[in-house]
């Protein structure tokens, strides 16, 4: 029988997550790592994510709900990207199913994202909105483990490139998948989209939809607990 899995575990894995999350939620919001219009795949958004972006005057006169919607972009795109790369996981991905791993980091940056916009940015802050949105726990956010440095130095991003980027946010999946069956509890995409995903060729079409149905469900669970701590 697998040992259950307590919120100081969650917290160990989530404390360097948050932590490594926030130079890579820079790196997507300063740069588009991919060299693509963001109309290939999101035409209403495309303008959004292209001309307002982080920086500039067009996004200082946003709400926040539109720099939220910005960032579902950005993050979805990036996340359903990075698994149709082959071989971005290395042996890893024979291993374990890359879905999983990479939809709990895209919905984990995702939330990093939407807490920086609402205005929680220190690490406990973070790690209470994930274990409370990707885990339905309410946790003790502050112990800290002999190795939380060692393991957050570990997922440093290593250059600006798409690969370099990528396989960060597949070692930030890995780190989530040590909490096993704990990630079935993240918010998930329609029933139609599970269906659609498990059908050959068309199966990436089906998780792409579903991880960006998902995102959305990951929002507003994610307003729940900013409108709660309030």
């Amino acid at each position: 029988m697998a040992e259950a899995i307590t919120d100081r575990h969650v917290v160990a894995v989530l404390r360097p997550f948050v932590r490594a999350s926030g130079p890579l939620v820079d790196r997507l919001r300063e740069s588009n790592p991919f060299g693509l219009r963001d109309s290939e795949l999101e035409g209403l958004l495309g303008k959004l994510a292209t001309i307002k972006a982080p920086g500039t005057a067009a996004w200082a006169a946003m709400s926040v709900e539109d720099r939220d919607e910005w960032w579902i972009n950005r993050v979805g795109r990036f996340t359903a990207l990075l698994a149709s790369v082959p071989g971005i996981g290395g042996a890893l991905a024979d291993r374990l199913p890359i879905q999983d791993a990479l939809g709990a980091a895209g919905q984990g940056l995702l939330l990093c994202a939407l807490a920086g916009e609402h205005g929680f940015t220190s690490v406990e802050d973070r790690v209470r909105l994930l274990a409370w949105v990707l885990f339905e726990r309410d946790v003790d956010p502050t112990p800290r483990e002999p190795d939380e440095d060692a393991r957050t130095e570990e997922l440093k991003v290593e250059g600006g490139t798409m690969k370099a980027v990528a396989r960060t946010v597949w070692k930030l999946g890995r780190m989530l998948w040590g909490l096993g069956d704990e990630l079935g509890k993240r918010p998930q995409g329609r029933l139609h989209h599970k269906a659609l995903g498990m059908l050959p060729v068309v199966g990436l079409v089906g998780d792409y939809l579903g991880e960006r149905s998902a995102l959305r469900k990951v929002r507003t669970r994610a307003l729940q607990w900013f409108d709660g701590i309030q």
